[in-house]
């Protein structure tokens, strides 16, 4: 699939002038990526200049929306009452978070295993608490897939299937997180009258598996995906993407194993959330709720309109836990405590961040 011979680093600028592609974002480190970005000189740096404090000025805008909404919430009411049984029950969400963290590793071994490449836990575990660290902590637009895919694909000479591996590890989601949400609410049918909430519930599920047939049909399409075989650039990891989907359809087993991974891992979460909802006092919620609207809200928060889904995802929260009579303060909370839990799993990550930084400044 791939020339493990191709260089993987890039300048400021192709050799055609043009600004780096989104290939070039996935052969390179983060450092690199940086120094590509401050010294392109072009309406794209202006953007990403500006899209931070846009983006922070979103969530803040949300986040006061909901404050003008509710009126009665007060900042009192979002903060857990500390006694030993909330304390129990937040070290118990962030140790289930973190379990969900090194599950998605796992998943994210499997397809690299289906696509031909061995790579260790022990390698990937601490790459992937690496990304959540620059996703979730680090003050940058730039994702942790990206560090994920730059530096892994350092190590085995393979960007391009590594660079596929990450997308194809994210598109498992949008096919789980949908799939859960129709369980949720099959099994519980009080959930399906809710109007307005399993009305939006039911649209991001059903859009969200649209979208996907759409990639995933596009992507393996012989005239589509296909026709980048040949090409250089960004556009060589596009046909990584559409031999990576025909390989993995020659392997429905190992297709399967990867569903199943991200199953598991999905359902950790909503776990993790229910934990949360017992230290905030109301886990008489129950898990089929959070299967049925959780995934949900786990697919509007990676909306890019905010920082970190922050006000986003205390939003959606309100409307699909509300009208099952969770107080307005109780539901935004639940949402800021998850955030807060998920960049305190993600600090586990600094030292992979700063030591593969090391690595790469000492190759260079």
């Amino acid at each position: 699939m791939n020339d493990p011979h191709r260089p993987t680093t890039f300048g400021p600028q192709g050799a055609d002038g043009a600004e780096p592609g989104l290939g070039d974002i996935a052969a390179v480190s983060v450092e690199g990526l940086i120094d590509a970005v401050e010294s392109a000189g072009t309406k794209t740096e202006r953007r990403r200049r500006w899209a931070l404090p846009l983006r922070i000025a979103v969530s803040l805008l949300m986040l006061g929306v909901l404050w003008w909404k509710f009126p009665e919430i007060k900042w009192a009411d979002l903060i857990p009452a500390w006694d030993l049984n909330t304390i129990l029950w937040l070290l118990a969400a962030t140790a289930t978070t973190f379990l969900g963290i090194v599950l998605s590793a796992v998943r994210w071994q499997s397809v690299l295993r289906a696509l031909g490449l061995r790579e260790r836990l022990r390698v990937l575990v601490p790459l992937y608490f690496a990304g959540q660290f620059v996703s979730n902590v680090l003050p940058t637009t730039i994702g942790g897939d990206v560090l994920r895919v730059s530096r892994l694909s350092k190590a085995n000479g393979q960007p391009e299937t590594t660079f596929a591996s990450v997308a194809l590890e994210r598109l498992t989601g949008w096919l789980v997180l949908p799939l859960i949400t129709f369980f949720g609410l099959a099994i519980n049918p009080g959930l399906r009258e809710l109007d307005r909430a399993t009305f939006l519930a039911l649209v991001v599920a059903i859009v969200t598996l649209v979208a996907l047939v759409v990639v995933l049909l596009a992507a393996n399409h012989p005239r589509l995906g296909g026709r980048f075989a040949s090409t250089e650039g960004w556009r060589r990891f596009v046909d990584a993407i559409h031999q990576s989907i025909t390989e993995l359809r020659r392997q429905p087993l190992a297709a399967l194993s990867i569903l199943v991974a991200g199953l598991v891992y999905q359902v950790v979460l909503c776990i993790a959330a229910l934990m949360v909802a017992a230290a905030l006092g109301f886990s008489w919620l129950g898990l089929t709720a959070l299967l049925a609207f959780y995934p949900a809200v786990l697919i509007l928060q990676v909306l890019p309109i905010g920082i970190a889904g922050l006000g986003v995802r205390e939003s959606a929260f309100v409307l699909f836990l509300v009208p099952l009579g969770v107080p307005a303060e109780k539901a935004v909370a639940l949402g800021l405590v998850l955030y807060v839990i998920n960049v305190v799993a993600s600090l586990f990550g600094a030292p992979a961040f700063a030591v593969g930084g090391q690595k790469t400044a000492v190759t260079a």
